[in-house]
């Protein structure tokens, strides 16, 4: 009975001395954005909002008694490299989850090696088939680029604009987005009239929009991330294209506007997610109040406005402390607890996973946008 005794007296104490040890810890999340080259105005936010995240955390005490630490790496926007970062934070920086890669392209590289080492990956990228079909390991927090699609499609119709030019970039996102455009065009009756490409290091489309303007559609659709779509928006202006300009929630913020000029972007729509406007949207909104701390905070720690794409890392951070709150600091507790999160209020939208949905945003995450006088305005 002694010997029953100390032995359940030993087991007691080493749960406690691993529990304590458990509080003491450090929880690593991983970071992966490409903070420097083309796809620099989408990681650098993304990188500065992930930093500013968990030191406010740490000050507040932590995640369940553990301090948090962000190991961030800069892509470069380089998908080879993205896949030897995401390699490093699993196996030598020992990370829980990762929040990124910034671009559809480097997530598409990188999920092959979260799948195989069991690690959750938290995209910050918008591209569909990041998350379908539905992979075990893999989440995303923009909202679908079909769900983009459609809102400016559904503005279109109302408007009797049935017959658009598209013109997209040959990487990743445009791509996807090409191929959802033209799968919802035919869905809903619309007439693509001019389908024209680019490349990402393109400095010049005139070409490809003198067609369009020779064919005289009743809109334009630019699928894209800067700095092509600024171009395009350049070239539109010194063509003196007077046909409607619609861009994709890819360029979403103010660096867009700055890149094309606020003279040449005056009237171009987009969706965009609640960030950009959220000081006109009703104030009993359910993210309006979220929004407006997070932009206050950005801009007293880095001295600028916060960004959408700023948001999608405060997204991933959210969905990532949010599981390990609820299931644990393992990585399997973690994905297990991103697919059961439920009306969670972020910056792009309110989340609802499910194993069947690893996105878990609907229409609702944006609102379509018109560039006024070099600011955003909604659209209605």
């Amino acid at each position: 009975m002694k010997k029953f005794l100390a032995a359940c007296s030993a087991l007691f104490v080493g749960i406690i001395f691993a529990s304590s040890a458990m509080a003491a810890g450090t929880i690593k999340i991983g970071g992966l954005f490409a903070v420097t080259g083309p796809a620099s105005f989408l990681g650098e936010p993304e990188k500065k909002t992930l930093e500013m995240l968990v030191n406010d955390a740490n000050a507040k005490g932590g995640i369940n008694g553990m301090k948090l630490e962000a190991v961030i790496y800069d892509t470069g926007g380089d998908a080879t490299k993205a896949v030897q970062l995401a390699t490093k934070l699993i196996r030598d920086d020992k990370v829980v989850a990762i929040i990124g890669p910034s671009t559809t392209g480097e997530s598409m590289a990188v999920i092959p090696v979260a799948e195989k080492e069991h690690i959750p990956l938290v995209s910050c990228a918008a591209g569909i088939k990041i998350t379908e079909p539905v992979k075990h390991w893999v989440f995303k927090t923009p909202a679908n680029d079909h769900v983009a699609a459609e809102k400016i499609l559904n503005y279109m119709a109302k408007h009797k604009q049935k017959n658009f030019a598209l013109l997209t970039v040959t990487d990743g996102f445009g791509s996807s987005g090409r191929e959802q455009i033209k799968t919802l065009a035919k869905q809903k009756g619309f007439a693509i009239v001019a389908d024209e490409v680019y490349s990402p290091k393109d400095t010049d489309m005139t070409a490809q929009l003198t067609k369009i303007r020779g064919i005289k559609p009743d809109a334009i659709i630019c699928w894209g991330t800067n700095p092509g779509p600024a171009v395009i928006t350049k070239n539109v202006k010194q063509l003196g294209i007077k046909i409607p300009l619609y861009m994709s929630h890819g360029v979403a913020s103010k660096k867009y506007i700055e890149l094309a000029g606020a003279d040449a972007a005056e009237g171009v729509m987009l969706p965009a997610g609640k960030l950009a406007i959220y000081d006109v949207i009703p104030k009993n909104d359910p993210q309006a109040k979220l929004l407006k701390e997070y932009d206050l905070a950005y801009k007293k720690t880095y001295g600028v406005e916060a960004s959408t794409f700023g948001g999608y890392a405060y997204d991933g951070f959210l969905l990532v402390t949010g599981a390990i709150r609820k299931d644990g600091a393992t990585a399997a507790q973690i994905r297990n607890g991103l697919e059961q999160t439920r009306k969670l209020v972020s910056i792009s939208g309110i989340f609802n996973m499910s194993p069947k949905d690893h996105n878990g945003l609907d229409q609702s995450a944006f609102e379509m946008v018109r560039v006024t006088k070099g600011d955003w305005s909604m659209v209605k």
